[in-house]
């Protein structure tokens, strides 16, 4: 008994003594890497490559203030009809002069690889079909937001600010170019980047405030309440349902909050970085180059006994990124191209159909084709939120509702045939109006009349809009270029 009691405290004295190794061991250990962690962040502060990150940097550690959160209110102030009337089927009169379509040779380079090496990156990643690598300078991974404060976002910036950056900065142009990427390609390339590169969302999001800075883009951190960092970017126009806050009369917004619930107050500084003076522009003048990944869609609809339809190509990768948009202005989605492919086939088909008809014959042709080709359909029930397509999307899509009905008939009536198109905003609906000396229905734009076309009013055609918006007053006109 007395022996068994001698072995447990042996025992216990070897465990004691065990315990205490791995206790000063570990202090140690955190000792040398906390030293070695100051270590990193007295180099850095002492190594700074550009003047203004140094000025910018004694900035970052003034006094922080706190900021007061808006959320921007949805598109719609009113919901949308559920269910949209359908007009008695009847033949209009037929005027104006012979329209033909000439479809227009493309323009759009195609993809061709830039030269690089196949392996070895640092960082890897696939962005809507492409194979994309990166190398970055090994002095960037010391950079952690530690502590969870403003000195932990201060610390950041001083070691990002002390690397190589230089290199990683110039391939992330020259990959921006080749691929015809806008400022949102952009944003969603430098996400990617981050979450490669780091595996925390904080530190991903304190990497992209630096990049998107360097790039010349007006973009601040803040620490909100729970002591996470925020991303907020200023950008061109409004964003809607989105946390928003305010410096110097310029909107910020939280775009990995868009749709989402508020984030409440936040701390952080009001000074810009020095010369990033560009805001966040949503607009999509030209089509990003994306990996092909072509499907094809057969759609059609029936008017008077006779089946039209129409068969066209699309780019599954660039539906990918056209879903990846944030409500924006209806104008950026009024004034998307469509893709060539998906524009030769569709013009080609209606062509066969309208040429040589009279230009309202041939206008109410391209509307029966939005009326009827697609199924109604509120976003809520087919998302589950509210979403704008650009015309690219309505195509490739069973169903749409008024919004993305109007976008895709503007968008067919100026490419097929040239003639002046606006989208009409009411309260709770969307429709068109064309620049046509026709007869019914109209709205006054900038002076001038423009005939009403709706292309989700079923059967209705040129100068017939809805009876419940005759009398009312359009919110808003979309003018597409």
């Amino acid at each position: 008994m007395q022996h068994n009691k001698d072995g447990e405290l042996k025992l216990f004295n070897q465990f004691g003594l065990f315990s205490l190794f791995i206790t000063l061991t570990c202090n140690c250990l955190y000792a040398q890497s906390f030293a070695d962690f100051k270590r990193v962040q007295v180099e850095s502060f002492s190594k700074f490559r550009d003047k203004k990150d140094s000025e910018f940097n004694k900035y970052l550690q003034a006094q922080w203030k706190e900021y007061n959160a808006y959320i921007s209110p949805p598109m719609y102030q009113k919901p949308k009809p559920k269910v949209v009337p359908a007009l008695s089927q009847k033949t209009p009169q037929n005027v104006g002069p012979n329209l033909v379509i000439n479809i227009k040779p493309s323009v759009v380079k195609a993809l061709t690889s830039p030269v690089k090496k196949l392996k070895g990156y640092d960082a890897t990643f696939t962005f809507f079909g492409i194979f994309l690598g990166f190398d970055f300078d090994k002095g960037m991974k010391n950079a952690k937001f530690y502590p969870r404060r403003q000195k932990g976002i201060i610390n950041f910036f001083s070691v990002m600010a002390a690397s190589d950056y230089d290199n990683l900065l110039y391939n992330i142009k020259v990959t921006c170019k080749h691929m015809n990427l806008n400022d949102w390609g952009i944003y969603l390339l430098v996400d990617k980047l981050s979450h490669t590169l780091f595996s925390t969302p904080d530190d991903a999001k304190l990497f992209s405030w630096f990049i998107f800075n360097k790039l010349g883009y007006r973009v601040k951190v803040a620490l909100g309440a729970d002591k996470h960092v925020v991303l907020l970017h200023e950008i061109k126009g409004k964003m809607y349902s989105t946390p928003n806050y305010t410096f110097d009369g310029k909107k910020f917004y939280v775009i990995s909050e868009y749709n989402k619930s508020n984030i409440g107050d936040i701390y952080t500084y009001s000074q810009d970085y020095p010369d990033a003076t560009k805001a966040l522009d949503f607009e999509l003048k030209t089509l990003p180059i994306l990996e092909k990944n072509l499907q094809t869609k057969t759609v059609s609809f029936r008017e008077y006994g006779k089946v039209y339809s129409a068969s066209y190509r699309y780019n599954q990768n660039l539906i990918d990124f056209m879903n990846s948009y944030p409500q924006v202005d209806y104008k950026v989605f009024f004034n998307a191209p469509l893709e060539y492919e998906t524009y030769k086939d569709i013009a080609g088909d209606i062509k066969q159909y309208t040429d040589n008809k009279k230009a309202s014959e041939a206008l109410n042709f391209v509307l029966r084709f939005v009326q009827k080709a697609f199924k109604y359909e509120r976003d809520n029930a087919q998302f589950g939120r509210e979403k704008v397509m650009f015309a690219q999307e309505t195509l490739c899509y069973d169903k749409s509702d008024c919004e993305d009905r109007a976008v895709l008939y503007a968008r067919l009536v100026k490419d097929l045939f040239g003639i002046s198109v606006v989208g009409v905003k009411y309260k709770d609906h969307m429709s068109t109006a064309l620049h046509v000396p026709m007869r019914g229905d109209s709205v006054k734009v900038s002076g001038q009349r423009y005939v009403l076309a709706d292309p989700t009013y079923v059967n209705a055609s040129l100068g017939q809009s809805i009876p419940k918006y005759k009398s009312i007053i359009p919110d808003s006109f979309v003018y597409v270029k």
